[in-house]
């Protein structure tokens, strides 16, 4: 046996190893991050035809490029409109895409009643929050328009 074989032998058997200890191993990459959202405080009351601002912060756990946000609302008592600045309102339960983590809503009251309205914001993983808003009816003073005969 020569040298060179010998060599040659243990460069396959130490080559065999090498490949034997790289095993393909699965790179765990997290794409899936719980996340909150905070509203800061809205008013209890609101009158008819009021409009009342709503400010959204969603706190995510971590970053991930390709997760997006949207949200979706129903009215469950009373009438009103919710809207993102000056775009057209929501129309209940469709689902409206989030460009930005912070971000304001306009509630307008239609209604003389309590109203009540669920906003949920979700992930693109299906992650979901739901937030609850419910307004009492604002009394104003009555208009007297002139003597009732």
């Amino acid at each position: 046996m020569s040298i060179g074989t010998c060599v040659l032998g243990l460069g396959a058997i130490v080559g065999i190893l090498f490949l034997m200890g790289c095993s393909k191993e699965v790179l765990d990459v997290q794409e899936v991050f719980p996340f909150e959202v905070k509203v800061m405080p809205v008013p209890k009351e609101i009158a008819t035809r009021e409009t009342v601002e709503i400010r959204f912060s969603i706190i995510s756990s971590g970053e991930y490029s390709g997760n997006t946000y949207s949200i979706r609302y129903f009215q469950n008592d009373g009438y009103g409109t919710l809207r993102y600045l000056d775009d057209d309102p929501y129309k209940p339960n469709d689902l409206y895409p989030l460009a930005a983590k912070e971000f304001r809503l306009y509630y307008r009251s239609e209604s003389f009643v309590p109203q009540q309205f669920d906003v949920w914001i979700s992930d693109s993983f299906g992650n979901e929050k739901q937030l609850s808003f419910q307004f009492n009816s604002k009394t104003t003073d009555p208009i007297f328009v002139g003597p009732v005969r």
